[in-house]
């Protein structure tokens, strides 16, 4: 301790002798505050002496130096330190508490592929930050200058936390989200209902197509009929002579001008739509045909007997393969644009095969808990497939067709039937069994639902596209065929595409119901 003399006359040993004094004094309990007492009176209390030295200008206190150094002393050596608030950065605390609380509810997606998105968006936005602990301290602001606030210089730099790079993308993709949102309305009604008499209420079969020249193929119990969407012509296809026969499955080649129809009788038909005459007859199953799927020349055909054909239509000897893999009824086929085959069955399983390599499925894919008849490949990002199961799963999953890995998987809620993607918009249509037999669109990659569609009181079993791409049909066991408009596209003032489905005052259309027989 040390004080600075002044002009004032003092007598050295005054200056020195009642500091000692007091110093001595301050080694002695009696000098505490008292209730209701300031720190002047306990000072002038203590020594009248040190009063003096306080208020000369010149001095500093003793019993304040003293009182500081005993407070610095006594917070070095404790063991809890808290920070002030200010300094920590309470989002991503909140985030890390979340995250804890979901882990251990088992409620977190944690397949590979999320765990590694969420790494990307913790070194991108958080800078590694998100699992310092629970109290992560914000990162140093450098740079700060003189008389500038804290809080003023962390609202200045908090765009340096993200990439300059993913601030342009959120931001355009906000502004196109937004400008779909306020230009486009989807209709909670369907624009045409046509009747269905004697449709098979069957989860397993696959009874509609649409054709790319516009022709909406559908099976009535053992006749197919066609309906030309653009001029509303109704042809009877074929009929079968088997008295306890039905149609179980058909499907449109890519280019509109043949079509496969499987039968319970274990065959499949190919007829020429323009001619209205059958090409083909080609047998090879044990029990009914549930399912076609067509990639280019080849015809993928699904049966009962839990095997997969491969035919090719042009050989004079078309059955070229069997894929053997599930243990009960085959009831899905999709093809990729690569050439990639998804399968799913009775058995819960789904399978990925190359069958221009392999006859063993390149994944098999286990996580449903119920028969698998929805699938469908994404027509803007390669790879991606999405599955639907049936009462006791009831979820849409979403796989990586390259790794095999589970994507996504939604609870729905009920019975999934059929999957549609939009080819226009990030979005795909769902149709669904018990309860509410409705369908439901909903956004990629967020799975926020857009809308749900309600109407048929049966579940509702199929589903098609309209060549472009805006109108989906729906077919149900309550024998009715409904067709939404959901994926109108923005166009200028023009006329209608002729192979858009014609507006309900069209006068080919005037009536609210068709029969088609």
């Amino acid at each position: 301790y040390t004080t600075t003399t002044t002009n004032k006359p003092t007598d050295n040993s005054m200056a020195t002798t009642p500091s000692l004094h007091y110093l001595e004094q301050l080694e002695s309990p009696v000098h505490r505050y008292r209730g209701g007492e300031n720190k002047r009176a306990a000072v002038q209390r203590a020594s009248p002496r040190a009063l003096e030295l306080s208020d000369d200008e010149s001095c500093t206190p003793i019993y304040d130096v003293a009182r500081r150094s005993n407070a610095q002393a006594q917070r070095s050596s404790s063991d809890r330190f808290i920070r002030a608030r200010n300094d920590f950065d309470v989002d991503v605390a909140h985030y890390n508490l979340r995250t804890d609380d979901a882990l251990a509810a088992g409620q977190l997606d944690t397949s590979p592929a999320k765990e590694q998105y969420k790494r990307t968006l913790n070194a991108q936005l958080l800078h590694g930050r998100a699992r310092d602990g629970v109290l992560c301290a914000r990162q140093a602001l450098d740079g700060v200058m003189p008389g500038v606030g804290v809080a003023r210089a962390r609202r200045a730099t908090a765009s340096a936390f993200v990439p300059a790079k993913l601030l342009d993308e959120a931001s355009a993709t906000t502004r196109v989200a937004s400008s779909r949102r306020t230009a486009r309305s989807i209709s909670r009604t369907p624009v045409r209902i046509l009747d269905a008499p004697e449709m098979l209420e069957d989860y397993y079969l696959n009874l509609l197509d649409w054709s790319s020249k516009n022709v909406l193929a559908v099976a009535l119990n053992r006749a197919v009929y066609l309906w030309n969407a653009s001029s509303g012509a109704i042809t009877k296809l074929y009929e079968m002579r088997v008295a306890d026969g039905c149609v179980t499955s058909l499907k449109w080649t890519e280019s509109g001008d043949y079509i496969a129809i499987g039968t319970s009788e274990a065959d499949v038909q190919l007829w020429d739509a323009r001619t209205l005459r059958r090409v083909r007859v080609q047998r090879g199953h044990n029990g009914r045909v549930s399912v076609l799927a067509w990639h280019r020349q080849l015809l993928a055909s699904g049966s009962r007997d839990a095997n997969v054909h491969i035919h090719d239509v042009r050989a004079a000897q078309p059955h070229t393969q069997t894929l053997q893999k599930h243990a009960q009824e085959v009831c899905g086929l999709a093809w990729s644009a690569d050439g990639l085959l998804a399968s799913g069955g009775n058995d819960n399983l789904v399978c990925l095969w190359e069958p221009a390599r392999a006859a063993t499925p390149r994944h098999t894919l286990a996580h449903h808990t119920a028969a698998v008849k929805g699938l469908a490949w994404c027509p803007w990002q390669r790879q991606l497939l999405a599955s639907g199961g049936g009462t006791a799963d009831r979820t849409l999953r979403f796989w990586d067709a390259g790794s095999g890995a589970c994507l996504n998987a939604i609870d729905t809620k009920s019975q999934v039937c059929s999957i549609v993607w939009s080819p226009h918009y990030r979005e795909l249509v769902s149709s669904h069994g018990f309860s509410q037999n409705q369908l439901i669109v909903w956004q990629y990659p967020s799975m926020v639902k857009v809308c749900e569609l309600t109407g048929h009181t049966s579940r509702v079993l199929h589903m098609a596209m309209s060549p472009d791409g805006e109108t989906v049909c729906s077919a149900s066991g309550d024998e009715t065929l409904r067709f939404w408009r959901l994926f109108e596209r923005r166009r200028p003032s023009a006329p209608l595409a002729a192979a858009a489905v014609p507006d309900a005052s069209d006068a080919a259309f005037h009536l609210p119901s068709v029969r088609l027989r």
